[in-house]
């Protein structure tokens, strides 16, 4: 084995690094609702904040279990799942602790803006842990059934069946479920959380279809560079 292969690799950990960054990213900006038109065809889509960036984490995973198998994979999800978890009690701690005098920002609006709620908290937690794991274990029965090839095939139907799974969950759960479990406010109108699952959906599947010649190039690189899943061992 050459000494650069005995070294610490960039490689994963940039990409754990952009899956990470990109989730917790999602998580922040999710209350911001988006309303974005479908270019030439000029739908018009209403979706959280977040979908553009949780979408990234797709690419990463994506990437990742092709690199450095399914094992590598799943920890890199489930470590994900619990940094989501140390963001939000860094930001409710920031948020409880007193802004000084002259604070260019006024702590209500901080709060307000950074302090996802309940709903959001719980719906996205859900999705997440379903999907991901679900993007992860489609991604390699895929790989499997197709010896290896076809990787646009597996990066496709793995994203967009977990998107579907996210979506479906994330919404239902926020927006229409835990508010009358949680009692934190009035659920939105049937019609209302159709068009976000449509909206959101849309664009996700759009993002993955666009971020496929991106996997290829990424694994690609990465592969003739001696990127493979022999790096990151099932013992790791």
């Amino acid at each position: 084995m050459s000494d650069r292969m005995r070294e610490p690799s960039l490689a994963p950990i940039a990409l754990v690094a952009l899956f990470v960054t990109a989730l917790v990213t999602a998580q922040l900006v999710s209350s911001k609702l988006l309303a974005l038109t479908i270019p030439v065809v000029g739908i018009a889509l209403t979706a959280p904040g977040g979908t553009i960036a949780y979408a990234a984490t797709y690419f990463a995973s994506d990437c990742i279990s092709e690199l450095y198998g399914e094992a590598f994979a799943r920890r890199v999800v489930n470590v994900g799942f619990v940094m989501n978890f140390v963001m939000l009690a860094l930001v409710f701690l920031t948020i409880q602790i007193p802004a000084a005098q002259g604070s260019p920002v006024d702590p209500s609006q901080f709060a307000t803006v950074l302090g996802s709620g309940a709903n959001i908290v719980l719906g996205s937690s859900l999705a997440y842990l379903v999907s991901q794991n679900w993007d992860v274990v489609v991604f390699h029965r895929i790989r499997e059934a197709t010896d290896g090839s076809m990787l646009w095939l597996r990066n496709v139907g793995s994203t967009a069946t977990s998107q579907l799974l996210d979506t479906v969950i994330f919404t239902v759960v926020a927006f229409a479920v835990a508010p009358v479990v949680l009692g934190t406010g009035q659920p939105l109108p049937t019609n209302v959380v159709v068009s976000l699952v449509v909206g959101q959906y849309l664009l996700k599947l759009l993002i993955a279809l666009f971020d496929t010649p991106f996997v290829y190039a990424t694994v690609s690189a990465l592969r003739s560079d001696g990127h493979e899943q022999t790096s990151v061992t099932a013992s790791d």
